[in-house]
């Protein structure tokens, strides 16, 4: 699939009125007392460095799971989807922590089937109950050969801002840039039974460059449904976020799309 050139700045747009704000203040302290206006250059060089979004080249091969997410492999297991009927899956999970990049990007090649944004809590995100509990945005994917992917933003103890600029019916390839999750957080995503997996626990990965797993060649014959209920009893790993309104995830920056 072709793929159009990457549309961002190297600094996020999520994090220019941070930037703004913090250098602008900066100068003025500097104007009046030099030395005073040092922990604000440090912290505008923090800044600079979380809202970092890098082009990232995706790997060739039609049934490559990408990574969403910069971050290190917390979650390798076999577990239902709770955002495709309860469907036998299984979940990998990407934790990011303050230092990582935090564009997400999309998994896999496919159109969006739902996306449903859960209330919930701000537990750490390395924590199991974390998945489930905390407050998150699920968008269920399927690709062309009739797999079906879910990748979930979860919000953590410190990120409590999730953004998703992905829409119900959207088409994105594999690597697209479709979020952003404010201050570390961790994106879980579920694959069909028989992926191959190409991580392990503890294991780096960088968002698009990294291959997490391969879908298998013979897609399930079960199509998928809309977003389940909230579920609230698990003991799976997550992170924390602030959302819109029930429904949907916040927009973050108006009707942008992550490309």
């Amino acid at each position: 699939m072709n793929k159009p050139a990457y549309p961002h700045p190297f600094i996020a747009r999520e994090g220019w009125p941070f930037l703004a704000a913090i250098v602008l203040l900066a100068v003025l302290v500097s104007l009046w007392s030099g030395w005073a206006s040092v922990p604000l250059w440090v912290l505008a060089i923090f800044v600079l460095q979380f809202f970092r979004d890098p082009v990232r080249v995706a790997p060739d091969g039609d049934f490559n799971v990408l990574s969403p997410a910069d971050g290190r492999v917390v979650a390798v297991e076999e577990a239902r989807d709770p955002y495709a009927d309860g469907r036998p899956a299984l979940k990998m999970s990407v934790f990011m922590n303050v230092f990582n990049v935090h564009s997400n990007r999309s998994p896999v090649r496919g159109s969006v089937a739902s996306l449903t944004y859960f209330p919930g809590k701000f537990f750490n995100a390395s924590l199991a109950k974390a998945s489930l509990e905390n407050e998150r945005n699920a968008m269920v994917l399927r690709t062309a050969q009739g797999h079906v992917v879910t990748a979930v933003q979860v919000a953590g103890l410190v990120a409590k801002r999730i953004l998703c600029y992905a829409k119900q019916g959207d088409s994105l390839y594999g690597g697209q840039r479709y979020g952003f999750i404010r201050f570390g957080s961790r994106v879980d995503v579920y694959l069909p039974p028989g992926s191959r997996v190409r991580v392990a626990i503890g294991d780096k990965v960088w968002a698009t460059s990294t291959v997490l797993a391969e879908l298998p060649d013979v897609a399930s014959a079960e199509p998928p449904t809309a977003a389940a209920e909230p579920i609230v009893a698990s003991a799976e790993p997550g992170m924390a976020a602030a959302f819109g309104p029930p429904g949907r995830a916040d927009s973050g920056a108006g009707n942008q799309r992550g490309e």
